[in-house]
């Protein structure tokens, strides 16, 4: 594992300002900064020795280092948006996007995944400064990204669901956290959902135990409880800022240094689990991830995976398979499904006899049993919908 400088601009006051002007690569353009010098050394002296020439001021430097920061992170993100059938969150999207993001967002980009709905049509006519792909086919999640990230021009890449909404400062926030933490990779903001309830976007990545305590429905039995959480960080680590295994692929901010070192998105990951390779593979390449609840948005969910719910569900249980046979070997991939098929078809028993008792008749009961049915099917059979 690589070690990386974790000092940031400005750390000492005694540094002469033509360093500060290299270390965050300032052009010869704008190094109109620096005849900001002796009015700053007028405007805030605070002893006779900080108005001296070449010196900068002790109130006038954090100013200085503000300029220089905000002038670091400006337009430096390349917003990536992959949208299926989701033409109204998408339009949403953007315009939370085109309210808040100006001062740091250098394009937007929208791959879309053969939509019907109408969704590339309307972000021609309402959003003509995003790029659109048109992909001609559903590419899946990982893929359009990739594609997305390959013509991308900023130095960092925020990879934004077509269902969220940005909220004021979010972006510029994650932005300024990467410019001033050489060693991250990856930054998420926290996100509320639609219903105004915090979603658990800080994740583990998958073990055996963590795997059986969802699927006992420990980490509901004991949601604050760290040893049965799961795949989630209990809420109230959410209030803090954390270095975390995996962060949710709804909305996350990625350094172009970093993608570039790890590579992209596994394509073999048609949708789901994919953000938890990556985030995983950033860790192995010793790139931070991090939480940073400063920055909110909110996140709908299900923009997209509601089209389809049933093939989704057999999406997440081909990603996970994937996933453990990437990372664990052909004996991982085994446990998981042993472990995915004890755990639906307990979940269909279950659901079935209380059907036979007249417990199980409500719209959501009834889905259920039908999703398990078609997971169970798809796990013996390989056959889907």
């Amino acid at each position: 594992m690589k070690k990386r400088n974790k000092g940031g601009i400005g750390q000492q006051k005694t540094h002469a300002f033509w360093s500060l002007t290299q270390r965050v690569n300032l052009s010869a353009k704008t190094c109109w900064i620096r005849r900001l010098i002796p009015r700053l050394s007028k405007a805030y002296p605070s002893s006779p020795s900080d108005s001296a020439a070449g010196s900068i001021p002790n109130i006038g430097f954090p100013l200085l280092l503000n300029l220089l920061g905000e002038y670091s992170i400006m337009k430096s993100i390349s917003v990536i948006i992959v949208s299926w059938n989701a033409r109204d969150y998408l339009r949403d999207c953007l315009n939370s996007i085109r309210q808040t993001g100006a001062s740091c967002v250098q394009e937007v980009i929208v791959v879309d995944n053969a939509s019907k709905d109408g969704s590339p049509e309307m972000v021609e006519k309402e959003f003509p400064e995003v790029t659109l792909i048109r992909a001609g086919a559903n590419l899946g999640f990982a893929r359009a990204n990739n594609l997305a990230m390959k013509c991308a021009k900023g130095s960092m890449y925020a990879l934004v669901n077509s269902d969220v909404i940005i909220h004021p400062g979010c972006l510029q926030t994650l932005a300024s956290f990467l410019d001033q933490h050489n060693d991250v990779g990856l930054v998420g903001p926290k996100v509320i959902g639609g219903d105004g309830n915090l979603q658990r976007t800080c994740r583990k990545v998958p073990t055996v135990w963590n795997t059986l305590c969802r699927i006992l429905a420990l980490d509901r039995i004991f949601p604050d409880w760290q040893l049965f959480s799961g795949f989630e960080v209990p809420h109230r680590n959410h209030a803090k800022c954390m270095e975390a295994e995996v962060l949710s692929g709804c909305f996350c901010v990625a350094r172009k240094q970093a993608v570039d070192e790890v590579d992209g998105m596994d394509e073999q990951f048609f949708f789901y689990g994919e953000d938890i390779d990556w985030c995983k593979r950033f860790r192995d390449a010793g790139w931070k991830v991090m939480f940073v609840p400063e920055a909110t948005a909110t996140h709908f969910g299900g923009a997209s995976t509601s089209n389809a719910p049933l093939r989704y569900s057999i999406e997440i249980l081909r990603a996970t398979l994937k996933y453990w046979r990437k990372h664990h070997g052909i004996a991982g991939h085994i446990v998981c499904y042993l472990l995915i098929l004890a755990h639906h078809g307990s979940r269909l028993l279950t659901r079935g006899v209380k059907r036979s008792l007249g417990m199980g008749s409500s719209i959501d009961s009834r889905h259920k049993l039908k999703e398990d049915t078609v997971c169970l099917r798809w796990l013996l059979t390989g056959k889907g919908i």
